[in-house]
């Protein structure tokens, strides 16, 4: 009986079919044609999602001249290792990690504004795959293994409009690393989670992920925090053996971190007590949940209706209630709790810090998306559409209305038209400098800037001066100081001075600052202001009325 089979395989096979045993994997695989045709429907559409990812984070990248922030990041990777790990912590508030990578990085790309934008641009891209790997992963964890390619496809599309995560890719500052890291973490729980089990390469991954979060940001314990109650929810110890990984590991990352901790524990103080950010409860649950949704309460609709939607989903499998549990706090704990800080402590830059937990968000989206069949799909894949067709529009509006947050570029070019041979410019605070600088230098210009005091940081400022931002390198001075700068020799050489204030209301409140160089004979004779760069053309008054009048 058993040959009458075999004949009649080979009967439908034919003879000269039959494989040798080393292609016999190949073989297998080439006659599910149904099952790689789907594989590869997944994967080409994947590949375009990612692609337009990429090119929405690539778009006109070097429109934009660097802000004030940006320029913190390529001033410091700009000065070397040295000033990177001796006097970086004694100003910055978070560690001097990630101006490392970026100094190492543009040692090989270049330091222009094209190789300082790319670093992030990559780290960006390379947290859709990620995010598409996660998302699966998740899936198949969840008992939805036969939707998982369009679950994958589906996060990953939402990711790649994402407002925050588009933005966030195109700066020169940690968030793109944080948000790379935070995807890498989250799919390293996804496996974890697969497996029930603490150990392993995914474990590794987890704890080298959080240390990376830890030196990215000062809100990096935030993150890490959240990533270790995840892995809880997801792989509960169940023996000695697991609490020994679990606490082993964590006292690692822990020792890792220290150097770290020390900077931030040594700076706190001072941002706790000089900030000039207030808190405010005004329209805080939409400001919030822009990290989410992206503008608009048409599209915090469609993510609501997506993310319950997954929930109720996952619900059946135990490891897809833990999942959908670690993927909750991973999206809202650090928000939660940098609100609580902002409340009670200081405030901090919400938004901006906390892009990353976009990530979590993008895998429920995704399971919302693509975990139902039969008639309620319509209604969810509607609402994906609708929030991928709206985000996508806004991404593209953005580039298309080119409007800087900071417009240094129009700054220096109004300087650069007016400037004549020996003119200055004053920068008050100094900080003012590092942006201005980077934007002359792009667009070639002769022009001299002077920083007041110094150059950043001034870490021993004159007497009397005070900071005003928390950070102990931007100081600001008082009227004594003030007038002994604008009387000195630079100051008198100087045919015209352009005084340049970034925020003027906290840095030269009253214009002291203006008031001395008017004082020390000089006429106003040009004003630029767009928000928050404000410019004053300062020129030498000459004896005598016909020179007053031909100075004005």
């Amino acid at each position: 009986m058993r040959d009458g089979s075999r004949c009649a395989r080979l009967d439908r096979v034919g003879p000269l079919d039959q494989p040798p045993p080393a292609l016999s994997f190949l073989f297998r695989r080439w006659h599910r044609p149904a099952m790689i045709s789907l594989r590869n429907r997944w994967l080409l559409l994947g590949a375009l999602v990612l692609l337009f990812g990429i090119g929405a984070r690539a778009w006109g990248l070097t429109d934009e001249p660097m802000w004030l922030d940006e320029a913190y990041s390529a001033y410091a990777a700009s000065k070397g290792w040295h000033f990177l790990w001796s006097v970086v912590p004694a100003y910055e508030t978070h560690p001097p990690f990630y101006y490392s990578l970026l100094r190492a990085w543009t040692l090989i790309v270049g330091d222009g504004l094209l190789g300082h934008r790319l670093f992030g641009v990559v780290a960006g891209s390379i947290a859709l795959p990620v995010v598409a790997l996660a998302a699966r992963d998740a899936a198949r964890a969840s008992g939805l293994t036969d939707r998982a390619g369009l679950i994958a496809v589906a996060a990953m599309a939402a990711a790649s409009v994402s407002p925050v995560l588009v933005e966030m890719a195109r700066e020169v500052r940690p968030y793109p690393l944080m948000i790379m890291a935070y995807a890498l973490g989250t799919w390293a729980l996804m496996r974890i989670a697969g497996r029930g089990r603490i150990e392993g390469a995914p474990y590794a991954a987890y704890l080298a992920c959080s240390a990376l979060m830890l030196w990215l940001h000062n809100m990096g314990p935030l993150y890490a925090a959240a990533m270790g109650l995840a892995l809880l929810v997801v792989a509960w110890p169940r023996n000695a053996r697991d609490w020994g990984w679990l606490v082993g590991g964590h006292a690692i990352v822990l020792l890792v971190w220290s150097p770290a901790l020390i900077i931030l524990l040594d700076q706190a103080p001072m941002w706790i007590k000089a900030t000039w950010l207030k808190f405010s409860g005004h329209n805080l649950w939409r400001r919030v949940t822009l990290i989410w949704t992206g503008n608009g309460d048409g599209l915090r609709a469609a993510v609501a209706l997506l993310v319950l939607a997954a929930l109720w989903r996952v619900r059946r499998e135990p490891t897809g209630r833990r999942i959908a549990g670690a993927l909750l706090i991973l999206a809202i704990v650090p928000v939660a709790v940098s609100l609580i800080l902002s409340a009670t402590v200081a405030p901090v830059f919400i938004i901006r810090t906390m892009t990353a937990l976009a990530v979590p968000a993008m895998l429920l989206i995704g399971i919302g998306a693509g975990g139902y069949a039969g008639k309620v799909k319509w209604l969810l894949w509607a609402a994906a559409i609708y929030l991928l067709v709206d985000q996508g529009t806004a991404d593209v509006d953005a580039r298309i209305a080119n409007r800087p947050q900071e417009d240094w570029y129009a700054a220096a070019r109004w300087v650069g038209a007016r400037a004549k041979p020996g003119d200055l410019v004053y920068a008050y605070p100094n900080e003012s400098a590092l942006p201005f600088d980077r934007a002359v230098r792009d667009l070639g210009l002769p022009l001299k800037t002077r920083p007041i005091p110094g150059e950043v940081p001034v870490l021993n400022p004159p007497k009397g001066s005070w900071y005003v931002s928390g950070s102990r390198g931007v100081p600001s001075l008082d009227q004594a100081h003030l007038r002994g700068i604008a009387t000195d020799g630079v100051s008198r050489a100087a045919p015209t001075i352009w005084l340049m204030r970034g925020g003027p209301w906290a840095y030269d409140k009253g214009d002291v600052f203006l008031h001395e160089l008017e004082a020390a004979g000089r006429l106003n004779t040009g004003h630029y202001y767009r928000f928050p760069i404000d410019i004053v053309g300062l020129t030498v008054r000459r004896d005598g009325p016909e020179g007053a009048g031909a100075g004005r």
